[in-house]
């Protein structure tokens, strides 16, 4: 690990270099709990092809030199899938003026770095930018207690999101499906957001 780490947001074509890099590193990340993610190359590769279509997204690199070490991922609601939006519009929110922070994935030998702090810093100085957010929300999944997979040493990161002021939203629910390691077929897991008052909108 060098002292050169460096943080920039990427948007549009700017970031099709990346994909392939990108791609490996949520497969190597999301592979541990409490995703436990058997991932697809071909279906991230198609999944992160939303970031460049889309105009107002972000994804936010972190480098070490020259080589990812981790990445967030941001976009307007409106632009999400009827999954991501519709526990939002059922609870009177308008698409339109909540700001979606996707996944942040990090290499493990940089965590605890403040890393993460910069991929929130990043995307809302993005949603800023973007102007016209009440909200920033992003979801995670929910894992029952006694999940076989789960370490014994495992933290949430609920302090930590709170820290930055989100707070858990138990009335905005919805499912992702995806195939578990050991899994032999998909399945949809339970997915609850959380939400942060965008205080310049």
């Amino acid at each position: 690990m060098s002292k050169d780490i460096r943080i920039q947001r990427l948007s549009g074509d700017a970031l099709i270099q990346y994909i392939p890099e990108l791609a490996r590193l949520r497969i190597e990340v999301f592979r541990d709990f409490p995703y436990l993610y058997d991932g697809d190359y071909e279906y991230e590769k198609k999944y992160l092809q939303t970031y460049i279509n889309c105009p107002e997204s972000v994804i936010v690199l972190a480098f070490d030199g020259d080589a990812i070490i981790g990445a967030s991922t941001a976009i307007p609601l409106k632009y999400e899938t009827d999954e991501v939006k519709k526990p939002f519009v059922e609870n009177g929110y308008n698409p339109d003026e909540v700001f979606y922070c996707g996944e942040s994935v990090l290499n493990k030998a940089y965590r605890g770095l403040g890393i993460g702090v910069r991929f929130f810093e990043q995307r809302e100085a993005h949603a800023e930018d973007l102007g016209g957010f009440k909200h920033i929300t992003f979801c995670c999944v929910e894992r029952p207690l006694d999940h076989p997979r789960r370490p014994a040493d495992y933290v949430p990161l609920d302090a930590f999101w709170n820290k930055r002021g989100y707070f858990k939203h138990p009335e905005l629910k919805t499912t992702y499906t995806w195939k578990d390691l050991d899994d032999v077929a998909e399945t949809a897991k339970p997915m609850t957001f959380w939400l942060k008052e965008d205080r310049n909108a």
